[in-house]
């Protein structure tokens, strides 16, 4: 049965437009659990959005993909000083119908992807990578300085370049010189033009394409950004935003209260909510689950997330 609803005012979720579509799940699921409203996400780059927090807009909760967003570079005097990762992502090529539709190149390069996929030969993803930045195909890429999706799009040229040309900047320099990548605020705003074959490929999350619907190519572990095994070689390639250089690193899905909260005891709720439930609610989105989840922290947490670090859901990290 659902509990009654509470009289206070709906928490307030700031969510990566990524992840608009796993925010609302979590956001009904709570809801119909505790009976705590909460409003429908205020979406944006991960980047932007805590930006906004900084400068003191309304929130109750941030749910980020991207570690900087949860620090004081970015949060500034909004930190609380802790986040939680609690599930990974991977980066993946999203394309439509209208994507072959609209370019004579798109259907060939398609075909070079699913050769690539099957044998996994290096040549076979030089070929692949080759053309996708050929400039005969439009490639949505985020703006790096707003949605993290952006610069990971680039580390992910990086790595293919470092993995089968040899040179971790040959097709992200290709790409650029050949005129062959269109940018937005965010992924999510490149969407649109994909669907109607302005673009023909989108750098996304892979959970995104799943929420949206998109067919997507599912790039190799060695350069998605997803996989842990590869952490290593992920953190040789950077990416040099207005506020600092970021290393390619395992994309994750972060949350947080930040210090100036409309409602912290609620919201801590939502966030033990997430942690023990995400699990369930979010796999049919492609996120895997962290278990346990991993906490990083400057300052001493609330007892809430201290909890969850007794019941086994958690564990501490390092420092945020």
């Amino acid at each position: 049965m659902t509990p009654p609803p509470t009289t206070a005012a709906p928490l307030i979720l700031y969510s990566a437009d990524s992840m608009v579509a796993e925010s609302t799940t979590l956001e009904s699921a709570f809801t119909n659990s505790t009976g705590i409203m909460i409003a429908p996400p205020k979406a944006g780059g991960s980047l932007t959005l805590a930006q906004q927090i900084a400068e003191g807009n309304p929130v109750s909760v941030f749910l980020s993909v991207a570690k900087p967003a949860m620090e004081a570079q970015y949060l500034g005097n909004q930190s609380s000083g802790w986040a939680i990762e609690f599930a990974t992502d991977q980066m993946a090529l999203a394309y439509t119908n209208a994507s072959l539709q609209t370019s004579p190149t798109a259907t060939p390069i398609l075909a070079e992807y699913n050769s690539a996929a099957m044998t996994n030969t290096t040549q076979s993803w030089y070929n692949f990578f080759n053309d996708v930045t050929s400039g005969n195909v439009r490639v949505g890429i985020a703006n790096p300085n707003a949605d993290p999706a952006g610069y990971r799009a680039w580390l992910v040229l990086e790595a293919a370049g470092e993995a089968y040309a040899n040179n971790s900047s040959y097709f992200a320099n290709r790409i650029v010189t050949n005129n062959g990548n269109t940018t937005a605020a965010s992924a999510a705003d490149l969407i649109s033009p994909l669907q109607t074959g302005e673009i023909q490929f989108l750098f996304i999350y892979r959970s995104a394409a799943i929420a949206h619907h998109l067919s997507y190519m599912q790039l190799p572990d060695q350069i998605n950004l997803g996989n842990t095994k590869y952490s290593k070689f992920y953190s040789q390639f950077t990416y040099t935003l207005a506020k600092g250089v970021q290393k390619g690193s395992v994309i994750g899905l972060w949350i947080t209260v930040p210090l100036d909260s409309t409602d912290t005891t609620d919201s801590l709720q939502f966030v033990v909510f997430v942690i023990k439930n995400s699990p369930t609610l979010l796999a049919p989105y492609g996120l895997i689950p962290l278990s346990p989840a991993r906490l990083y922290n400057s300052t001493t947490v609330p007892q809430p997330i201290q909890e969850l670090i007794t019941q086994g859901y958690l564990q501490y990290t390092e420092p945020l």
